[in-house]
């Protein structure tokens, strides 16, 4: 008797289980494994551990290699900034203050005799930032130890902190390659004709250009004056450090400079010996030749008799413990990026999180004094009243507020600062640009060309007034005017009392205008020059500390794994673990990726006035 045949959409489905069974085995192994390959690798730092003390050796030298971006704070999300590096990829971005602080430790100790910097692969960082670098360099060096600089070549941002070394060595295929300071801008007036889009800006200052490209197809003549001036202050400042750190004569370095492609034509395209004869650098040298200078100056030979003896930045920066007294002290809360509304993550400052931030800075106990470390351009208007408000709450709780400005602190920048005790910025920080401006996009033409049109009815004469299918009528432009000159003199009242000076001294100062450190204060916006170790000190004595208080970064809490891991990534034990070849699949660095960094605009409403303190003026 045949036996009964199976029916298909049966069969189909015991197929389509078996196969659901085998992908849900195949992830739970997938886990299995990560987590076991996790947790071996517990194991073996744990036995690394009994080495650990053997990681730096004496005579070492420290060898700085940065990649990439020289930032204030992380823009990266910590979870992934930790898997990144255990799978050996490290995010291209350095923290200023952790450079600064492995500089500043290794000129106390006594295992690194020297350090090797290797800017080559140093991407931006912002003049004032690089100085920074650059004075904690002068410390190592004034602790009697020399400072070597290498690259391939080297551009002026690089140049600019090569110079602190008693000694520049490039490429013999390489060379300095320093071009002045620029700040071009793409104009978007012409596409937006051609695509029906109306631009309506509203703003008040002579000089607060920051919306120009959404009208114009060129840089209005205010805009290129003041550029000209806060520019030409910068690289004045540039030409004059140069050539004192370098012994050279600063007219001769800026006839260098602006007759490079006539020179470089005279030496045969050899960059490299043209940098030598203008004393640029001190050598030209193969990283061979780099290593055999190293043995020769008496530095011990590596692990297997070939190079010499070092230590990397990240396996140095493992070693140094970071203080968790409960001793009162200073409270640091960095404000970095562009300014916006709500909870945003580091990288940008939120109008909430960054409040938060000071406040918890405020209500903790520990804290004594604040400095807000300030690297922005601006943004959003109320995101940074929010911030200001903050600021000025915590005075009026008896604690000393400094700020401390990075390579930019203008517009919505200048307005969280200008309420603290004192301001503190480097001559060659981008600040000012006291105005603000709103704008909104209309799109009538744009539906028109597309034989799109748009009509109806409303219950009162504004109503529907910010449609952005519709024109935009002349009287809403009147309340939106009337609004922003309200926030200009908000502004620039807020300053004047803040600086205690007549709203006409300020007014006259403000406009938008752009100015250097040096220029601000000449001009009274602010009270000193100095970096963020002045601004500590400084706070430090508002607050009646020592001068060894403690200094503690206020950031959003980690979660329980991205601390366990990012201390697994700076422990000095899993970096030797890591020299055996030890770390997790690159694949792992790309899990818990972030969005893209917000940037202006992107976070405008369509249909509102979008209101902005925010300045462009970061040279290239």
């Amino acid at each position: 008797m045949a036996e009964p045949r199976t029916n298909g959409f049966w069969a189909f489905l015991c197929v389509l289980g078996r196969g659901i069974n085998i992908v849900r085995l195949t992830l739970l192994n997938l886990i299995f494994f990560a987590f076991l390959f996790l947790f071996l690798l517990v194991l073996i730092v744990g036995f690394a551990g009994t080495r650990a003390e053997h990681v730096i050796q004496s005579d070492s030298v420290l060898v700085i290699k940065p990649k990439g971006d020289l930032v204030e704070q992380y823009s990266i999300d910590p979870m992934q900034r930790a898997l990144a590096s255990l799978s050996g990829n490290p995010p291209k971005q350095i923290q200023l203050r952790d450079l600064v602080g492995a500089i500043d430790g290794a000129a106390k100790d006594a295992r690194i005799t020297r350090i090797l910097l290797e800017p080559g692969e140093l991407q931006g960082g912002g003049f004032a930032a690089l100085r920074e670098v650059g004075a904690a360099l002068d410390r190592f060096r004034a602790a009697g130890k020399p400072v070597v600089v290498w690259a391939p070549s080297l551009d002026q941002g690089q140049y600019y902190l090569a110079a602190h070394a008693d000694r520049v060595l490039v490429d013999p295929q390489g060379g300095v390659m320093i071009t002045g300071l620029a700040n071009y801008r793409l104009f978007y007036k012409d596409l937006l004709d051609k695509l029906g889009v109306d631009v309506h800006l509203f703003r008040v200052g002579q000089f607060k250009s920051a919306a120009e490209p959404y009208i114009l197809d060129h840089a209005s003549s205010e805009a290129k004056e003041a550029d000209s001036f806060w520019m030409g202050g910068l690289w004045d400042s540039y030409i004059n450090e140069v050539a004192k750190l370098r012994k050279l004569d600063p007219a001769t370095l800026r006839t260098d400079i602006d007759t490079l492609p006539e020179t470089i034509a005279n030496a045969k395209g050899d960059l490299g010996q043209l940098s030598l004869e203008q004393h640029l650098v001190d050598g030209v040298a193969t990283p061979a030749e780099v290593n055999a200078m190293m043995r020769k100056e008496g530095v011990p030979a590596g692990k297997k008799g070939e190079g010499f003896r070092q230590v990397s930045l990240s396996q140095y920066e493992g070693t140094i413990s970071e203080d968790a007294t409960q001793t009162p002290g200073v409270s640091v809360v960095v404000a970095e990026g562009e300014i916006t509304g709500g909870k945003q993550p580091q990288g940008t400052v939120g109008g909430d999180s960054t409040a938060e931030l000071i406040r918890a800075a405020r209500e903790d106990k520990r804290t004594k004094a604040l400095v807000l470390r300030v690297n922005s351009p601006g943004g959003e208007v109320y995101a940074a009243e929010q911030i200001r408000r903050e600021v000025a709450l915590t005075r009026e709780a008896g604690i000393p507020v400094v700020v401390s400005m990075g390579n930019v602190a203008a517009s919505g920048g200048y307005w969280i600062s200008m309420n603290a005790d004192r301001i503190y910025a480097e001559p060659n920080t981008i600040t000012g640009s006291i105005g603000i401006f709103g704008m909104i996009m209309t799109v009538p033409g744009t539906l028109d060309k597309l034989g799109v049109k748009s009509d109806g009815v409303g219950t009162s004469p504004l109503a529907g007034a910010f449609d952005i299918t519709r024109p935009l009528d002349p009287k809403v432009g009147t309340v939106i005017q009337a609004t922003i000159e309200k926030g200009y003199r908000d502004f620039v009242g807020n300053v004047a009392k803040a600086r205690g000076k007549p709203y006409d001294a300020i007014d006259a100062i403000a406009q938008g205008r752009v100015w250097t450190g040096q220029q601000a204060l000449d001009r009274g916006l602010v009270d000193q020059l100095g970096g963020i170790g002045e601004a500590i000190a400084d706070a430090s004595q508002r607050a009646k500390l020592g001068k060894d208080a403690p200094v503690r970064y206020v950031e959003e809490p980690m979660g329980g794994f991205a601390q366990f891991l990012i201390g697994l990534n700076n422990d000095a034990m899993v970096q030797m673990a890591q020299s055996y070849g030890v770390q997790l699949p690159s694949w792992v660095a790309h899990i818990n990726t972030m969005a893209p960094e917000l940037k202006l605009l992107r976070t405008a409403q369509a249909g509102r006035p979008n209101v902005y303190a925010y300045c462009f003026c970061s040279p290239r």
